[in-house]
């Protein structure tokens, strides 16, 4: 088996290999290598390796990060959450929200319901619609399986010979967790990413939460970016942002979203999100933090090898295997990344900068369905 992976990289490395079936290109051999080359995209994963695989990854991203050790905001963005995720497609996940320990505005989503979002992105929103717009692009991630599909396409992966669960064997399973995490830290696709927003305005919609939350969070960091003296985020050549924007507003408009969804909410969410963001520095880059909701900065640090961009683009062919969520294809940018289409406006505090280790640990919350339907009837939600 590790003769043929080597085989598979050798010749993916000389362009040898085409998207036609190995075996029209090489016969016999062909045949044998297309064995080989689809045996993990053929992997079937659980719904219950699923969630072993989004706990696993949420551990490395809060290592990352840390986590703000913030109860009172927790619960708060976690019933916005809950209440969004029930009227997803997947209700039923044990969805759990998680408050960053970032000023970095940003957002990752990991399988099987683990959403994270800093105190950054936080920071910015206005008012409660934004909040559920974010969240509910975040579940449309895990809803619609975008991480999955990605490690499904991957190549270069070697399995073990006959197997056929992706928990079977450890050392697969911490590669990939470790591919898995480095690839949601760096940004979905272009593709996934305007897939989520389509999918996750309806969720935040059939609450009744007004649709141009999403679509208010877009444009205040759009605005941010245009407004910094610093021009070496993507804002400077690339429109994705407002195409982003037209499509949301299209989309509301097509579907009639904003019918009977009207809720903003914006006391509420003043009530328990209290953070404030540090706007960059003049002459600093618009840039900072992974990608997710902020883009990916050039220089910035993966989980797993803590090699930068700059340095992974050194490796050749090896760098298209960085990334199977989409980051590098044709026409993606950083800006169409997570929920939002900024590159970052939020920068670290003196704290962050110090080195000084984060706390990783989840913040237990308890809430019930009679807490839910409290809320609900509060803002007047359904």
């Amino acid at each position: 088996m590790r003769r043929i992976s080597v085989l598979l990289a050798v010749l993916m490395a000389l362009g040898l290999l085409t998207i036609s079936p190995l075996h029209a290109q090489f016969g016999k051999l062909g045949k044998i290598l297309d064995k080989a080359q689809k045996q993990f995209s053929d992997l079937e994963i659980t719904e219950k390796e699923e969630i072993e695989l989004g706990k696993a990854i949420s551990e490395k991203i809060r290592t990352v990060y840390g986590v703000q050790q913030d109860a009172e905001a927790t619960r708060y963005v976690t019933l916005v959450g809950m209440v969004a995720a029930q009227k997803s497609t997947r209700p039923n996940l044990p969805y759990q929200f998680i408050i960053l320990d970032s000023n970095s505005v940003n957002a990752f989503a990991a399988p099987g319901g683990y959403i994270h979002i800093t105190r950054g992105a936080l920071a910015t929103m206005k008012d409660e619609a934004e909040l559920a717009g974010v969240l509910g692009h975040e579940i449309a991630h895990v809803t619609e399986k975008h991480t999955l599909k990605g490690l499904q396409k991957m190549k270069g992966l070697e399995l073990a010979e006959g197997q056929t669960s992706l928990s079977g064997n450890s050392e697969v399973f911490k590669k990939v967790v470790d591919k898995a995490s480095d690839a949601i830290l760096q940004g979905f696709g272009r593709a996934e990413e305007l897939d989520s927003d389509k999918v996750g305005v309806r969720f935040s919609a059939a609450c009744g939460w007004a649709p141009v939350g999403l679509v208010g969070f877009l444009n205040t960091l759009k605005g941010h970016n245009e407004s910094s003296s610093a021009k070496a985020g993507l804002f400077a050549s690339h429109p994705e942002t407002q195409e982003r924007i037209d499509k949301l507003q299209a989309q509301i408009k097509a579907e009639n979203l904003a019918a009977q969804s009207t809720a903003v909410l914006a006391e509420r969410l003043h009530q328990w999100i209290k953070y404030e963001l540090t706007a960059p520095a003049a002459g600093e880059a618009a840039v900072d933090g992974a990608r997710g909701v902020a883009g990916n900065q050039s220089g910035q640090k993966t989980a797993q090898t803590g090699q930068t961009d700059q340095q992974k683009k050194k490796k050749g062919w090896m760098s298209k295997l960085s990334n199977p969520l989409g980051k590098g294809e044709k026409k993606e940018s950083a800006e169409v990344t997570g929920a939002g289409a900024s590159r970052g406006v939020g920068k670290e505090g003196p704290e962050e900068q110090s080195g000084k280790p984060k706390n990783p640990a989840l913040v237990a919350v308890s809430i019930t369905p009679a807490d839910l339907t409290k809320f609900r009837d509060e803002g007047k939600l359904r």
